[in-house]
C-alpha cells in the first residue's frame, strides 16, 4: 500500500500534456503569425485563450506533479530517477520563468496591443516551446512509468 494517501490520474495528467502540446502548437503559430500580419480579432481570442490555458491549467498540472508525482520518488532510492526529478523540478521553475516573461505579451496581444517586437516574440516562444516539449517527453519517458510502478496511479478506467 501506498504512503500517499491520494492516488495520482496519469490519464488526466497525460491529457494535460497532450493539451499542452496542442497549445504549444497554437502557440508557435500565433507568434509566427503576428510577425507576418500583425495582430486581427482571431490573434486576439487565440492569445487570449493560449495565455489562460498556460497561466492556469499548466500550472495546476506542475503544482500536482510537485505536490503528488515526485515525492515518492525522491524519497526512494534510485539515485538516477531522483537526479530526474530534480531536473524536472528546475524544468517547472524556468517554464515559470520564461512564462512570467511571455505572458504579458500574449495579454497585450488579446487586448490589441503591440508593445513588443514581434520578432522578439518568435524567439521567445521557440524556447518556451522547446522547454515544455522535452520537459514532457522527460516526464513521460522516465518519470511517470517510475512513479506508476510505485503504485501513486488510481484506476484510469
Amino acid at each position: 500500500m501506498s504512503n500517499y494517501p491520494k492516488p495520482v490520474s496519469f490519464s488526466a495528467l497525460d491529457t494535460c500534456h497532450q493539451q499542452m502540446l496542442e497549445q504549444l502548437k497554437a502557440l508557435s503559430a500565433l507568434a509566427t503569425r503576428i510577425e507576418a500580419e500583425g495582430i486581427d480579432a482571431e490573434a486576439q481570442q487565440q492569445a487570449d485563450q493560449i495565455e489562460t490555458f498556460f497561466s492556469g491549467t499548466s500550472r495546476a498540472h506542475h503544482a500536482q506533479e510537485e505536490k503528488m508525482v515526485f515525492p515518492p520518488i525522491l524519497a526512494g532510492d534510485n539515485d538516477e530517477l531522483k537526479a530526474t526529478v530534480t531536473t524536472l523540478q528546475q524544468d517547472h521553475g524556468w517554464i515559470e520563468e520564461n512564462w512570467i516573461e511571455l505572458s504579458p505579451k500574449l495579454r497585450a496581444v488579446a487586448s490589441g496591443n503591440s508593445w513588443f517586437e514581434p520578432a522578439e516574440l518568435v524567439s521567445q516562444v521557440a524556447i518556451f516551446v522547446a522547454l515544455v516539449q522535452n520537459h514532457i517527453a522527460l516526464e513521460e519517458s522516465t518519470v511517470y512509468p517510475a512513479a506508476k510502478s510505485l503504485g501513486i496511479t488510481k484506476n484510469d478506467k
